[in-house]
């Protein structure tokens, strides 16, 4: 199903059909994306070489997630420009998935160091492309007044996505290759069922001019000075989920190393933080959605909610036990719930653009993608203050840059 769109149209009120496939295909996705984050590839790189298992997972997740910074807004962009029979978006969300899997049997087949990264990088720009059309069709579908309660159920999506690929991870222990192939499976059903049953944008030919060197480049930007609001928003999300990539990508080392968890018990312990996570991380998401849009505010929530992750980074950077563990994790459940449910809400409403809206959600997801890049390039720095493997000023640093989301937030004008 295709639908053409105007200039001067606006999106009417969606269905709660429409927000169950949607949340079911975000939730699918992130399943696919960062199950490997949080335990494949450090299970899959210790199995290869444990002695520099660090070493090479930040050498894996530092390059993949380059990539998915260049290209989540490049495929936005050019799904801005799409003229596909079969609308704007579907064509990236059924190319994309495809790929994104492929890449996941890469590195399920591969016992080197190289052909992990290669598949990785493979996932990481297939799957980027999927998630840069799939975040426009909140722009391109979803009323303002509905987008705090959508964007609470894409918070919800993220947490049951992980859920899902850790429980897998979980029964599927000692078997490798259905930890990364079985959630991509799963997230290649629920983007195929979503990408089917979209009533989808659909750009006339020639409506946009060519797509040259220029272009490209500017995909990557948006003048935060010409755009303030949308600049403090990106440094926001950034600062927040910089702080949230050094947990999940050193989540399984700090469970062996700093708790003493034994390596055939870790993904017992990863579900279980798991599990307290989303658990209340879907509550956070659908009580916070909820009253932003009730009481049209948006700043504060985002705010409150960052300053909340860093105190349950303190608790991990703290803490000596899986109790003080578990109530991190629940801690910061609560406030990412909370944060990426209300921030969704209020990126959309400082976008620069109506006919860029993939391309300027593009950038503001390279703060997504960003962080897990920069995360393990330098946590190796925080790791060795005082000796090796130092959690606690790992996750001290975390919090830091938890409660510099927070700050950024004050200076936007535009949103309430």
């Amino acid at each position: 199903m295709v639908q053409k769109r105007t200039k001067t149209n606006t999106p009417t009120p969606v269905k709660k059909s429409f927000i169950f496939r949607y949340t079911a295909a975000t939730a699918g996705l992130y399943a696919a994306l960062l199950t490997p984050v949080i335990v494949g590839l450090s299970l899959k790189l210790i199995s290869i070489d444990a002695q520099n298992a660090t070493t090479n997972l930040a050498l894996v997740a530092g390059v993949g997630a380059f990539l998915a910074v260049i290209a989540n807004p490049l495929f936005g962009r050019l799904s801005d420009r799409t003229t596909s029979r079969l609308g704007m978006r579907r064509p990236w969300l059924l190319g994309g998935s495809v790929t994104g899997v492929l890449g996941l049997l890469v590195i399920a087949l591969s016992n080197t160091v190289p052909g992990i990264l290669i598949g990785w990088c493979i996932a990481q720009v297939a799957f980027n492309a999927t998630l840069a059309a799939l975040t426009a069709v909140i722009a391109d579908q979803v009323p303002s007044k509905q987008r705090g309660t959508v964007s609470g159920f894409v918070g919800i999506a993220q947490g049951v996505g992980i859920l899902a690929g850790v429980a897998i991870a979980q029964i599927f222990t000692g078997q490798l290759f259905w930890i990364f192939f079985a959630p991509g499976l799963v997230g290649l059903l629920a983007v195929f069922i979503f990408a089917f049953t979209l009533r989808d944008r659909r750009l006339p030919k020639g409506h946009q001019p060519p797509y040259d060197f220029k272009a490209f480049i500017m995909s990557f930007w948006t003048n935060p000075f010409t755009h303030p609001d949308f600049g403090w928003a990106w440094i926001s999300r950034f600062s927040i989920l910089l702080a949230l990539s050094f947990l999940t990508t050193y989540q399984t080392f700090y469970l062996i190393r700093h708790l003493g968890i034994s390596e055939k018990d870790v993904t017992t312990y990863v579900f279980l933080g798991t599990i307290t996570t989303i658990g209340i991380l879907i509550v956070g998401s659908i009580v916070g959605g909820l009253l932003s849009d009730k009481f049209h505010r948006r700043k504060r929530f985002v705010w409150l909610s960052a300053l909340l992750c860093g105190v349950g980074l303190y608790l991990l950077a703290t803490g000596d036990s899986i109790g003080m563990y578990l109530l991190a994790a629940g801690t910061m459940g609560l406030a990412q719930g909370a944060y990426m449910a209300v921030d969704l809400a209020l990126v959309t409403e400082v976008l620069p653009s109506k006919k860029d809206t993939a391309k300027d959600l593009g950038v503001i997801n390279i703060a997504n993608a960003l962080p897990q890049s920069v995360a393990p390039a330098i946590a190796p720095f925080f790791l060795a203050i005082g000796g090796p493997d130092n959690f606690t000023s790992l996750f001290l640093a975390a919090g830091i840059f938890a409660a510099l989301a927070a700050v950024a937030i004050f200076p936007i004008r535009g949103v309430r």
